[in-house]
């Protein structure tokens, strides 16, 4: 009886000892190796425009799912003001919102909101009655000449 007891001991305490194990290789090799979406295209990316000094990016997105929070973060990381007049944000399913007449100072940031409200700097609304953002969605910004500027993964 007294060998059975010390089996099932050594059992144990090797069950355990092997779920640390694999659980702490899983933390560390997740947090070192990015996922197929990182690689291919990381959250936050500016896209090079090759002419100027423009460098905006998609900051962010904040509530996605919920329409009350629901907001994306446009800013300029250039050193140049930014014309973003006939601009647009776009989602994967072709869903668009278009800027109004804005400038866009050096390190300033824009947010715009999927409900609906009064436009008042630095908040700007989309006026739409559900959400529009999910997890795992690419958010697009094109410029008024219809070239892609930055991208966002939704997280």
């Amino acid at each position: 009886m007294d060998s059975r007891r010390r089996l099932v001991y050594y059992i144990l305490i090797n069950i355990f000892v092997s779920a640390l194990v694999t659980g702490t290789l899983i933390y560390f090799y997740d947090r070192i190796r990015p996922t197929d979406c990182e690689t291919a295209l990381p959250n936050a990316m500016t896209v090079s425009p090759g002419v100027g000094d423009v460098n905006v990016n998609i900051a962010g997105v904040i509530g996605a799912g919920t329409v009350a929070d629901e907001q994306i973060v446009v800013q300029n990381d250039g050193s140049q003001e930014l014309l973003l007049t006939g601009w647009y944000l776009k989602d994967d399913k072709g869903v668009t919102y278009t800027f109004p007449q804005l400038t866009l100072y050096p390190g300033a940031k824009v947010q715009v909101h999927t409900k609906s409200g009064a436009d008042k700097l630095p908040d700007l609304y989309w006026g739409r009655s559900s959400s529009i953002w999910t997890s795992g969605e690419l958010a697009a910004l094109y410029d008024a000449q219809n070239i892609a500027r930055a991208f966002y993964r939704v997280p």
